[in-house]
């Protein structure tokens, strides 16, 4: 399979979108920890008002620190769990009321469109199961491959993760973790998706298999046509398989754009900060970093105003009382912050 070069493989984006997320909110109890009497004591604002879209054929990627509410977002997409309000539309079907109203067939032909890679490989996959079981699940379930085409599709989604047709009789155990990963693809990859959420898909493969990884994703993009919400808290893949970013901080996005605008020039200052986290492979180099103080703040009482002003360096007095309105301060470069970095 050739290699995937990402500054020359990223093609021109159609217009329309394939999934579009709208004041998407999800907020979950907190209860005490009595036995006989529980009282809810609390509420976790994991996912607040997010909005953005996802065109056919694009990576958009989102990333964030731990816990700011990112695999949340793509649960919900998937309608894994069930939002407190906001829409999602995928093709321009409502998501949330198409699994409620829609019969076990229709239910069922939405699942194969949406599929997820999930963070760990070593986890997701089942010990007592052949990769060629593994893979051939999916065709159990939706009835979508006769069982006289079972071997030929297996071996051809092999091939298609650059694995071998001889693979299919080994067990996970007998994998690497890069290979193990390729298998969670193909899995995905049979039922024929147009969309796939990779949830950290690298975060536990050594750097060289990262790379494999990420080539393999561009790669069937380009072939398959796949379009991805690619979710990391590494900036570094995130800038090379991605169209557009979004950066999300304590549930809420705080800024969007395309990856060349965002991380050559970023508005917020959290972004900022996480650009200037990045290392950088010169020893030579002295880059200036941006110290955050303080911890991230819980969700269960994030601050008022602005949920970063309490660890900005730029906040001022109406950071902490005014919440910032997200909108667009340069062309198709969105921010939510009184005072963006503009020059």
């Amino acid at each position: 399979m050739a290699k995937y070069h990402v500054e020359g493989g990223k093609k021109p984006l159609t217009s329309n979108n394939l999934i579009e997320v709208k004041n998407l909110v999800k907020y979950f109890p907190v209860y005490s920890r009595g036995v006989l009497l529980k009282k809810q004591v609390g509420i976790v604002h994991a996912v607040d008002n997010v909005s953005f879209n996802i065109k056919r054929k694009e990576t958009f990627g989102l990333v964030g620190e731990s816990g700011c509410g990112k695999t949340t977002v793509a649960r919900l997409i998937l309608n894994l769990i069930k939002p407190t309000s906001g829409e999602v539309f995928f093709e321009g079907e409502n998501v949330f009321d198409k699994f409620q109203s829609a019969s076990k067939k229709e239910k069922l032909k939405l699942r194969r469109k949406m599929q997820l890679i999930f963070q760990n490989p070593y986890g997701s996959l089942d010990p007592r199961m052949t990769v060629f079981d593994i893979i051939s699940e999916p065709f159990i379930i939706h009835k979508h491959v006769p069982k006289s085409q079972w071997k030929e599709k297996v071996y051809g989604l092999l091939e298609l993760v650059g694995l071998e047709e001889y693979h299919a009789e080994r067990y996970p155990h007998e994998f690497s973790g890069g290979q193990r990963q390729r298998i969670c693809m193909a899995r995905a990859l049979a039922v024929e998706p147009e969309f796939l959420i990779a949830d950290e898909p690298v975060s536990s493969l050594d750097v060289s298999i990262r790379a494999q990884i990420l080539n393999l994703l561009g790669e069937l993009q380009e072939r398959i046509g796949l379009a991805y919400l690619y979710i990391s808290h590494d900036l570094s893949s995130v800038r090379q398989i991605s169209h557009r970013v979004a950066v999300m901080y304590l549930g809420e996005i705080v800024e969007l754009a395309d990856t060349d605008k965002l991380f050559k020039s970023p508005l917020h200052p959290y972004t900022d900060a996480l650009i200037q986290a990045v290392p950088i492979p010169d020893p030579k180099a002295r880059a200036m970093k941006i110290v955050l103080p303080g911890e991230v703040p819980s969700p269960i009482n994030p601050p008022s105003g602005c949920r970063f002003h309490p660890r900005c360096p730029r906040a001022q007095k109406i950071c902490g009382k005014k919440e910032p309105v997200f909108k667009e301060l340069k062309s198709d470069h969105f921010a939510a912050c009184f005072f963006p970095h503009l020059d």
